[in-house]
């Protein structure tokens, strides 16, 4: 039984790259064809990759290891939290900020400030502060939420990342490669693969296409905590061909850019 049929990447658009113009010749392995300008990206090595994504991440899980979510651009914010939040893992979904892995002390005491003004509040603090220096504090504590609050729990470095679009998330592979942090991404035709350990060809601009790959890591995440397995019917002979009929009736407006 596969983790993921082919009907359901070709339902959320996961085969559609980048235009032609705008491709990394690193990902032509992983380049089907090109269609009205379109890369179409190999479904059948997308499938494969997902699995060994998929078995990486929950062996991780299994040895205990955390994993931080990573995906800052709109497309991908709500899922990225969402499944997150769902496998019990770290999130950043707002910007990366600089040494959130590699100046992990600093980030950590901006961490304590956050549990420091919560607890403030809680205490009934604020209502004997001035009102303006309440408006102060609360401002800062909901810029800390905003930008700590998928980390905040986070004791540790992760035992892995998961990125969507490592273009876009430059800063957050240059600090795990310094630390020897393996990363798992969604990766887009544009993308370099050469800068990520368990590249997932794929659509990383289409939201339905993000919600459905990042959906599958947090499964593997919780499979590897609780032993639950989680599999999909397959469609058993997809050949090109019949990968190619699909092709020809998906809208390809998912992602033109």
């Amino acid at each position: 039984m596969a983790l993921i049929s082919m009907k359901q990447l070709l339902e959320a658009g996961v085969h559609f790259g980048h235009q032609t113009r705008r491709w990394n010749p690193k990902m032509a392995e992983y380049i089907f064809t090109e269609r009205n300008g379109i890369y179409i990206i190999d479904l059948q090595k997308t499938v494969k990759k997902i699995e060994e994504a998929y078995n990486f991440l929950k062996q991780l899980a299994e040895e205990g290891k955390d994993v931080l979510f990573v995906g800052t651009k709109k497309q991908a914010q709500e899922s990225v939290e969402s499944e997150a939040k769902r496998a019990g893992v770290f999130y950043v979904n707002q910007r990366w900020l600089g040494g959130t892995l590699t100046n992990f002390k600093t980030i950590s005491k901006s961490i304590e400030k956050l549990y420091k003004l919560e607890k403030m509040e809680e205490d009934g603090v604020f209502d004997v502060l001035p009102k303006k220096e309440v408006i102060k504090l609360k401002s800062e504590r909901d810029k800390l939420e905003k930008f700590l609050g998928g980390i905040r729990d986070m004791k540790d470095l992760p035992g892995a990342l998961f990125i969507i679009d490592p273009k876009k998330e430059k800063n957050a592979i240059s600090e795990a490669k310094k630390l020897g942090i393996p990363v798992v991404a969604i990766v887009d035709t544009n993308c370099d693969p050469d800068e990520v350990d368990y590249v997932i060809p794929g659509n990383d601009d289409a939201i339905r296409a993000v919600k459905l790959l990042t959906s599958k890591m947090a499964d593997a995440i919780i499979e590897g905590r609780q032993g639950e397995q989680f599999e999909d019917q397959t469609i058993e002979d997809n050949s090109k061909n019949e990968i190619m009929k699909e092709i020809e009736i998906e809208n390809q407006e998912n992602n033109v850019d």
